[in-house]
């Protein structure tokens, strides 16, 4: 029983094992009739089910000691029926329960739209499905359909995909085309060199019964064996009677950006060609289900055959007689209709892709086909069998490829481009040359020598394979279009997620009232606005998608995405919390999708995961790694655990434990304060917020996780440091303290230093701290906390009484709201709600436009096209309005005012 609970850490202190063990006991001897009356309701993202069986993999919450850690679950769809159903921890309440559990089956398409989880205490064995054999050379997983080999060493991470023991692929090997510079617009070229991916680690990290997950690490090397280059992590994913594989695909930038210039990267498939070529078949995905589909010999020409209705059978994908079976005329026409070697689609940006193909490679391509944006998939085989790669993201993630080479042999490859080499060179480099950027004062730009790079960022892709043993039809590629962009997603409802309670202080929608009607549509309006916006500014690309502008310059009609530290976001004021805060409570597809491609582009492009700044991420500027201020705010697990908990996400998840001790060491070998603060006798610098804060949450995440209560004492060493410090959270100048990252302590750098940063609140610190709060349950922290919100922003008279200092700490505007509230939540306090509202309402004040989202359509001929616009928008604004106000109505809804100016504002 304690070996499934304490798996995954194996260094325990033996204190936390024995209370462990208590725990556990006292958990046994408790009435299990909770669990059984404990049935969770699950749904569909979006309510719209699979068209063809799947596997899928989410998380559930449980409230503390319900749920036992060595409980079985039994899963039901809608009509009754008992499904598989496989489950692991993801977290763990403090006293040992399970907080979240990570659950996979797979799902028919006739087993509806609801289901129901209920978790048991013993439950009858699942009967494994998968059978997975590791040996010293290989992994061979057998789905019961799919057999897959994986080998443990070499450049190819499959050696074998067969279907009921029929061979799909051959092989399939991770390739990189590296360019040696930039490219030159007269004269000689750089050279160009390939580099294939060798493996360095094999690890079977699920085995059965329903699932299984294989992770496999390495390097790419070049074909010379003169370098290795861009690490890479691959994930694959298998389900029970599948013939699915899902790769989740993940590289890490290890150039140097002045001559790295990656050309093509991707992933190589080799596909057996068995039949003869006008058997063989191409089908590339479109836009709207549309599909280009064509034979490798089109059975047309001037002459038709003898029988007409041949042709059409073909096109269908339908078996085709034998050459031998036709007469000597038909079999003149196949011996002189042209038949097409080489294909491929290419998408060069957001809104067109480009279909060519040729006959050999000493003829030239002819367009074949052309359209928008295309869903990114892709079979090469034959009526006995081929394979079908799906890319999510595809034309989001421009500019992509997928190509099929040498279809007429008797090994064709299939290349799932996620760049493509028939687009520009990778260019990584900063925009600007300037040493030290263009300062803080006149572009808000933070550049400082040597630190504006992308050495260490990371861009994770995700790829659905498809194994048959036919042409599949369009019906069924549609299908997998859906899946393999779509990933379908159970999920419990917002009402249940709400009571069990996770993730802190956040509310459900009310529209009871006009106030709170109003806000509600505020919020609606606020998503709908950025919805639009990704597309209106095409905020799409390899290296952008996920991510949002920071400010909007109104006389140009554009986010400032040419000035310093304006342009891309990098979660400043966790726009991300907003997205994830909105879904919780909403359970809306188009805010989950969202909140999704920010979580993937804020965790792998805005962080380092090697080199010199490993754990730390780059504050927003004009390329994603510009600015020179590296910080643990940007890295940090808060950001990422919504995605991890409701999905399961394995890369999430690494990411998350990364930053747990990468992050604590950066900081000590980066003074964040270090262009601001002399060195002190402390080994570095950290600010309570967002640094040491953003540190808590890590730990937080990883106690939970694992159990370890290492990770809890962390937290409490800085706790009580801050406790016999004289103004406690405050007890720093502008809120800097000196640190240890190797004892965790926290030092008042002077006697009389007090003082607070913004940037303590506006950086996932109160998302934090709300749900820290409980599971410590540490007086001195209730306390700490309980002060900071009573005090921070209010008048200097308040802040004298409390510490005998007339000094000012913070502000008490709106994106400070949510402290008054939690202080008035916990006191009963009234006037603090009152307090609360008035600041977030900005009473008193005027108005203010830019939390109005009122869309109005802006067109001139200045601008390149219309667009919508809202008036003074700002997404620092906009992600800490809808923060304060999706907390303030769960911590003192019921004292929100009857009526305000405000509430009579109508949005067109």
């Amino acid at each position: 029983m304690l070996q499934k609970f304490i798996f995954k850490k194996k260094h325990w202190k033996l204190g936390t094992i024995i209370t462990q063990i208590i725990a556990i006991i006292c958990l046994i001897n408790v009435k299990t009739t909770a669990q059984d009356n404990s049935t969770v309701q699950l749904k569909w993202l979006g309510e719209q089910t699979p068209t063809i069986a799947t596997g899928v993999s989410w998380g559930v919450p449980f409230k503390k000691g319900e749920v036992l850690p060595e409980s079985d679950f039994t899963l039901k769809d809608s009509k009754g029926k008992s499904m598989m159903v496989q489950n692991w921890p993801l977290a763990f309440w403090p006293d040992g329960s399970i907080k979240w559990v990570g659950l996979s089956t797979v799902v028919e398409s006739e087993s509806g739209s609801t289901f129901q989880l209920q978790p048991n205490v013993k439950t009858d064995n699942i009967t494994a499905n998968i059978l997975v054999t590791e040996n010293d050379e290989s992994v061979h997983i057998n789905t019961g359909v799919l057999q897959c080999e994986i080998p443990r060493q070499g450049s190819k991470i499959i050696t074998s995909l067969k279907i009921d023991n029929q061979e799909i692929s051959s092989g399939g090997e991770l390739v990189c085309i590296l360019q040696n510079g930039p490219a030159k617009e007269f004269g000689v070229q750089p050279e160009k060199e390939k580099f294939i991916g060798k493996i360095e680690k094999v690890t079977v990290e699920q085995s059965g019964p329903v699932r299984s997950v294989v992770k496999i690490e390495g390097n790419h090397i070049s074909t010379s064996g003169n370098r290795s280059f861009l690490p890479f992590i691959i994930r694959m994913y298998f389900y029970s009677g599948q013939q699915t594989v899902k790769i989740v695909h993940t590289i890490i930038y290890d150039g140097e950006q002045n001559k790295d210039f990656i050309r093509g990267l991707g992933v190589v498939f080799d596909i057996p060609m068995n039949e003869e070529l006008h058997n063989r078949h191409i089908r590339f995905a479109g836009e709207n289900d549309g599909f280009w589909s064509e034979p490798i010999q089109p059975m047309i020409g001037r002459r038709p055959l003898t029988d007409k209705e041949m042709y059409a059978k073909q096109l269908n994908g339908d078996r085709i007689p034998q050459r031998e079976t036709f007469s000597t005329r038909e079999q003149s026409l196949l011996d002189n209709w042209a038949s097409w070697n080489d294909f491929k689609l290419v998408q060069a940006n957001a809104d067109g892709f480009g279909i060519q193909k040729r006959t050999n490679d000493q003829s030239a391509w002819i367009n074949a086909g052309s359209g928008g944006r295309s869903s990114g998939l892709v079979f090469a085989g034959d009526v006995s069998g081929g394979l079908t790669a799906c890319v999510r993201n595809f034309w989001q993630s421009f500019p992509a490829a997928l190509e099929v080479r040498d279809a007429k042999t008797d090994h064709a490859k299939l290349k799932v481009w996620l760049w493509s080499p028939d687009g520009p060179e990778m260019d990584m480099r900063h925009y600007d040359t300037l040493a030290w950027g263009h300062s803080l004062e006149a572009s808000y730009e933070d550049v400082q020598p040597g630190f504006s790079t992308p050495t260490g960022v990371g861009r994770t892709s995700e790829i659905l394979l498809f194994a048959s043993s036919d042409v599949p039809t369009i019906e069924t590629l549609n299908s997998l279009v859906d899946i393999g962009n779509n990933p379908p997603l159970l999920l419990a409802s917002p009402e249940y997620i709400h009571t069990v309670p996770v993730f802190g202080a956040w509310s459900l929608p009310d529209r009871s009232t006009k106030a709170k009607q109003w806000i509600e549509n505020q919020l609606d309006n606020a998503f709908d606005y950025y919805q639009l916006e990704v597309e209106q500014r095409k905020w799409y690309g390899f290296w952008d998608y996920g991510d949002v502008m920071h400010a909007y310059d109104e006389d140009r009609h554009v986010w400032k995405y040419d000035v310093g530290g304006f342009a891309w976001d990098n979660s400043e004021l966790v726009p991300n919390m907003w997205l994830w805060y909105s879904f919780l409570r909403s359970g809306s597809k188009d805010i989950f999708r969202m909140a999704e491609a920010m979580t993937r582009h804020t965790g792998e492009v805005d962080v380092y995961h090697l080199g010199r700044f490993e754990g730390l991420g780059s504050r927003h500027n004009v390329r994603h790694w510009g600015d020179g201020a590296k910080e643990v705010r940007i890295s940090q697990a808060a950001l990422s655990r919504f995605y991890y908990y409701l999905t399961s996400d394995e890369r999430t998840g690494d990411l998350m434990r990364e930053s747990v001790e990468a992050s604590n060491h950066a900081i000590g070998e980066l003074d964040p304060l270090r262009l601001i603060l002399d060195k002190s006798e402390y080994p570095t610098h950290a600010r309570m917020g967002p640094d040491w804060l953003a540190l808590v949450g890590n730990w937080m995440t990883e106690w939970e996780r694992t159990g370890d209560e290492s990770y809890k004492e962390r937290i409490l060493t800085g706790v009580n440091s801050l406790f016999d410090m004289p103004y406690g959270l405050f007890s720093g100048k502008e809120a800097a303290m000196g640190y240890d990252p190797s004892t965790y302590k926290l030092y008042q750098l002077d006697k009389n230093d007090i003082g607070f940063s913004h940037l303590s609140v506006l950086m996932g610190g109160p998302e934090v701290a709300f749900e820290l709060t409980p599971l410590l349950e540490s007086k001195e922290w209730n306390e700490l906390w309980l002060q900071f919100c009573k005090l921070y922003g209010q008048p200097v008279e308040t802040i004298e009484k409390e510490f005998g200092k007339s000094v000012k700490l913070g502000d008490n505007t709106l994106w400070y709201a949510r402290l008054p509230a939690y202080y008035a939540n916990k006191t009963g306090k009234l006037d603090w709600a009152e307090k609360a509202w008035d600041d977030f309402l900005d009473r008193g004040r005027g108005e203010t436009e830019n939390t109005n989202f009122d869309m109005k359509l802006i067109n001139k001929p200045v601008i390149l096209s219309p667009v919508y616009e809202v008036k003074g928008v700002s997404t620092n604004n906009t992600a800490q309005w809808c923060l304060n106000a999706i907390e303030l109505l769960e911590l003192v809804g019921d004292q929100i005012p009857e009526d305000h100016p405000r509430f009579n504002q109508k949005n067109e």
